[in-house]
């Protein structure tokens, strides 16, 4: 007679894991093993398997089958919550982690690099997984995969945070550069970036290069199944060991859209989309085909995820550890890059041409005004799509965004892009209209975007509703930009605020920022209210070009 027991097994020529499942003929257990997720009936073999998951193998435990050791193990290694688990400290980090993100880096060891951290904007996601990869220098190569908007973000964090053993490649375009011997003869170092639009058409050699580690940031954009994106992922996440996702908003409006992000991490965690879309999204025939876009069962859902693959801390949860302001400097790829390449080299002629501080800034300070504000204008429309592409990935989250800016058409450009939801102040709104946009921002659940001009909007308004400001452009002194910070940070803000600029790489931006910067680590006191007028930061920066 069979006995009644699970055991873990492969099954013909599939290498993922399948639970098999013998029983002496029952009706009771025959109808309790036809709810096993994913189950199938073997008549080769007469005997029953499954895919191998957490609720297939606490079912059998119920029903009092006899689980083998390695079930057993796998269920206690699978049921991971962040209570239970221990901070990690990273040696050869570049910077210090907070105490909550120490945890995270805990959370992702216990989940052995397979895990969904979920943390609410602005707390430190990508640090994370970039110091479990350092504690973990052997797991490579790595491939990292992005929104657009973010690749030069990422590389920056790397070079910031993580000791420099590795080499770290962006990939571009759909027309794929074979990897050469040399890189697939050392490619135990490698960091490769790519973002999501061209994945598809790398593939090939991405496999090729055998990655250990796969992290996607934004994973959310992985939600349709439809799309390259997605079936390239989906992919390579079969074959690659460790795959950890972030996301602030791994749910935007409705349970499947995170099927596959969990699927892509952990199969074990729910490995029927179908069962999953009965339970969960309220699945229901609407006399044309199954419509999944409903929710059920929501708290039993954020239990299983919470207690297996998601990590999700908000701001209110951790705010003990975290300073009065969070900054964050994000390099912006150029589209209009020849452009601005040919105006700067033209740019530095004319400073040349001007020998010492003196005769600068004597006999050209007109004409200096003049090409640096050409060529801010330049950096500033060559970023403006990849700017409003950052913007729309921010505001799916639930949190409203204060933008500001300098020029007009970068504000209407704003405006167009976003024109439901936004309110502006800059010059030409005055009076009870300017009042009239910060009540709709701070009362308004339905108006998310706040975009001002620095000056005008810099300056006696409150605008707490928001914790998060974004720089699309700077002014000359940072007494300019932490006025206008303030406006988030202000009496009866509950939160950190988190504040992101948002530069032209390898522009006139980063030299304006780095410089702003300086001159308020040395002299804030003197430079609060400073202006173009002033010898400062404008003298500096002609200093830089020559």
């Amino acid at each position: 007679m069979k006995p009644r027991s699970a055991t873990l097994t492969t099954i013909g020529q599939s290498v993922q894991p399948k639970i098999k499942v013998t029983f002496p003929f029952s009706y009771d257990d025959l109808d309790r093993v036809r709810t096993l997720p994913g189950r199938q009936y073997h008549s080769e073999g007469k005997f029953w398997a499954c895919p191998l998951s957490i609720d297939a193998v606490e079912m059998l435990l119920d029903w009092k089958f006899t689980v083998d050791p390695p079930l057993l193990s796998f269920l206690q290694k699978s049921k991971v919550h962040v209570d239970d688990i221990e901070s990690i400290t990273v040696p050869g980090l570049k910077g210090k982690l907070y105490p909550f993100q120490q945890k995270g880096v805990g959370f992702l060891e216990a989940k052995r690099g397979r895990a969904l951290i979920a943390d609410e904007m602005g707390l430190g996601k990508t640090i994370q997984a970039l110091a479990w990869l350092q504690l973990h220098p052997e797991l490579r190569p790595v491939i990292i995969v992005v929104p657009a908007s973010l690749k030069l973000n990422w590389e920056k964090e790397i070079n910031d945070w993580m000791t420099s053993m590795y080499n770290v490649q962006i990939l571009s375009g759909t027309t794929p550069t074979p990897f050469g011997t040399s890189i697939l003869n050392h490619f135990h170092n490698h960091i490769i970036i790519i973002n999501y639009d061209i994945i598809f058409a790398w593939i090939t050699e991405i496999k090729r290069l055998k990655p250990q580690v796969m992290i996607l940031d934004e994973v959310h954009y992985t939600k349709n199944n439809q799309a390259k994106r997605t079936k390239a992922v989906k992919k390579l996440g079969k074959f690659i060991p460790h795959v950890i996702g972030l996301s602030g908003t791994p749910i935007v409006n409705r349970p499947i859209e995170i099927y596959n992000a969990v699927n892509i991490i952990d199969r074990t965690i729910f490995p029927s989309q179908w069962d999953y879309t009965e339970k969960y999204c309220a699945r229901k025939y609407n006399g044309f085909g199954y419509d999944v876009s409903g929710a059920s069962n929501t708290e039993e859902l954020n239990y299983k995820l919470t207690n297996t693959i998601m990590l999700r801390r908000l701001k209110k949860d951790v705010l003990p550890d975290l300073p009065d302001k969070v900054y964050s400097y994000i390099p912006i790829e150029l589209d209009n890059v020849e452009d601005y390449n040919f105006a700067e080299t033209n740019f530095i002629s004319f400073v040349r041409q001007y020998k010492g501080k003196e005769a600068a800034v004597r006999a050209s300070n007109a004409q200096a005004l003049a090409e640096i504000e050409g060529l801010k204008q330049l950096a500033v429309k060559g970023k403006l799509k990849q700017c409003i592409n950052w913007i729309r990935d921010f505001l799916e989250s639930d949190e409203k965004l204060v933008v500001f800016a300098t020029h007009k058409f970068v504000i209407e450009e704003l405006m167009k892009a976003f024109p439901k939801i936004t309110v502006k102040v800059d010059g030409s709104v005055t009076g009870k209209n300017r009042q009239l946009a910060v009540d709709s921002f701070q009362k308004l659940s339905t108006v998310r975007l706040f975009v001002g001009n620095i000056k005008a909007a810099g300056v006696g308004i409150t605008l707490t509703a928001a914790s998060n400001v974004a720089f699309i452009e700077m002014g000359w002194s940072s007494g300019e930009h932490s006025q206008a910070e303030d406006r988030c940070h202000r009496i009866g803000q509950q939160n950190s605020v988190n504040i992101y600029y948002l530069l032209a790489a390898n522009t006139i931006e980063e030299k304006i920022m780095r410089l702003v910067n300086k001159k308020a680590k040395i002299l804030d006191q003197v430079l609060n209210g400073e202006t173009i007028s002033s010898p400062g930061v404008f003298q500096d920066l002609l200093n830089e070009f020559e």
